[in-house]
């Protein structure tokens, strides 16, 4: 069964049928596509436009379809061209020739732009869903560990010691913006193409916003040929996954990185573990790894979308079919990236006495010793000089700061006295970045309530 067929006399090549042929994707999409049918039946027969009886008939087939839909009962190998035409071909057999009158005042253009809008609206629901187990995922190690420190990195090399719960509040922050990006994605998205017909419209007196308040849509587009032809929608579902992924990749990096013996941050837990084939000593850090992969895989998920975008003339073309494995792969692989983070997340040993020894080398105080300094009157840039200098001296004693002798730190600047020892310390770095969104203590119990009250977790 074609829904196009009267116009040619012959055959579809087998070359154009492999690569024409959606049906093994887009049947995805069948509840929707069942849902949005059985709202535009039940309008075609209120409005008159067709039978009464007939619009019931075809209702209560759809309803049977629906349900076996829900049951996963539709085999993958079916014949048909696409979703719109399993679901007419199955209502005709099952009905007889009311079923045909299911296509009327409306095209496939039409149907499958609201069936993708549809099914996205449900996937953005259930990753954001996803979203907010993973921050609560990082609040729970977070709030495991308050004391935890560790030197944060620019450049790969240490730079200042942080809490582990204000660099694990980095990744919440994420978290909060890719909930964000979601959340405005499906507002764009939740508007209803039907009734735009192929690009102009349809001749029939249909009520679309009965339809589209049926089928779950909070409003109508506003012009056919952007109905039908417009797909940034499903680009900036791409692109939310994307980013959203790229912040996943980040902490996977961070968790190999700390896993391996050379950090030794952290150990990962042997369910989100695999081994080698060859060296039985191996634990291998894979979820974290792959999870990177699905990272660059988004990226270029959306690139090709895009691509497939940029240079289309109004309004719909057949272009357009290669939206839908991109939309669907990307909220799989998302969905995937944050279980398994999720499931890493929580399986974590944290070894808080490796990371503080790691804090106590690498001269993370030393900013702190310029910025004694400064409060003392001295231009910044003359105190990042003479603690640089008493860096390099250190380093070739083979001291840390806090145990130069006091000649050394009056012979790098005359304003050094003993009081500069008490700003050498862990605990007094950290108190020292006092200010919001810094690492002291006090400030981050604060964002940890606040990041509480967001995601619903803790106490």
């Amino acid at each position: 069964m074609r829904l196009w067929d009267g116009r040619f006399d012959r055959p579809t090549h087998e070359a154009l049928e492999a690569i024409n042929r959606s049906l093994p994707f887009d049947r995805r999409l069948a509840a929707e596509e069942v849902r949005l049918s059985i709202a535009h039946a039940r309008m075609l027969g209120r409005q008159g436009i067709i039978p009464e009886r007939d619009a019931a008939r075809i209702v209560r087939g759809l309803e049977a379809l629906a349900r076996e839909v829900a049951a996963g009962a539709l085999s993958a190998d079916l014949p048909d061209e696409d979703v719109h035409t399993l679901v007419e071909r199955l209502l005709t057999e099952r009905i007889g020739p009311a079923g045909g009158r299911l296509h009327t005042a409306r095209s496939r253009n039409d149907q499958v732009v609201a069936d993708l809008r549809l099914h996205l609206l449900g996937l953005t629901r259930g990753l954001r869903a996803l979203v907010a187990d993973h921050a609560r995922a990082l609040l729970e190690v977070a709030e495991a560990h308050p004391g935890a420190v560790l030197p944060a990195y620019t450049h790969m090399q240490p730079a200042q010691p942080v809490l582990l719960a204000h660099h694990l509040l980095a990744y919440v922050e994420m978290a909060a913006r890719d909930d964000g990006r979601l959340a405005d994605c499906a507002r764009r998205m939740d508007e209803s193409p039907l009734g735009s017909g192929a690009c102009a419209g349809v001749s029939f007196p249909v009520d679309r916003r009965a339809v589209a308040r049926e089928a779950g849509f909070s409003r109508l587009s506003a012009n056919s040929m952007d109905a039908v032809a417009s797909r940034d929608f499903a680009c900036e579902f791409v692109s939310a996954c994307a980013i959203a992924a790229a912040h996943l990749s980040r902490l996977a990096e961070d968790l190999v990185l700390w896993s391996t013996p050379a950090f030794g941050f952290v150990g990962l837990s042997d369910a989100v573990s695999t081994g080698s084939s060859i060296m039985p000593q191996k634990k291998n850090p894979d979820g974290p790894e792959l999870v990177r992969a699905k990272a660059a895989r988004l990226a270029g998920r959306l690139a090709g979308l895009l691509g497939v975008l940029k240079g289309l003339p109004l309004s719909y073309n057949k272009d357009l079919q290669e939206d839908k494995e991109a939309v669907f792969d990307a909220g799989d692989s998302l969905g995937a990236s944050l279980r398994v983070m999720a499931a890493t997340l929580r399986g974590l040993e944290v070894r808080e006495a490796r990371m503080r020894a790691a804090c106590e080398a690498g001269y993370l105080e030393a900013t702190d010793a310029a910025d004694w300094l400064a409060r003392r009157g001295v231009p910044f840039r003359e105190a990042h000089r003479a603690v640089g200098r008493l860096v390099r001296r250190a380093e070739a004693e083979g001291l840390p700061l806090a145990r130069m002798p006091l000649e050394a730190f009056r012979e790098a600047h005359p304003l050094f006295d003993r009081g500069v020892y008490r700003a050498l310390g862990l605990e007094a770095c950290l108190r020292s970045k006092d200010v919001p969104g810094g690492t002291a203590p006090r400030r981050v119990r604060a964002a940890l309530r606040v990041a509480r009250r967001r995601w619903g977790t803790g106490t």
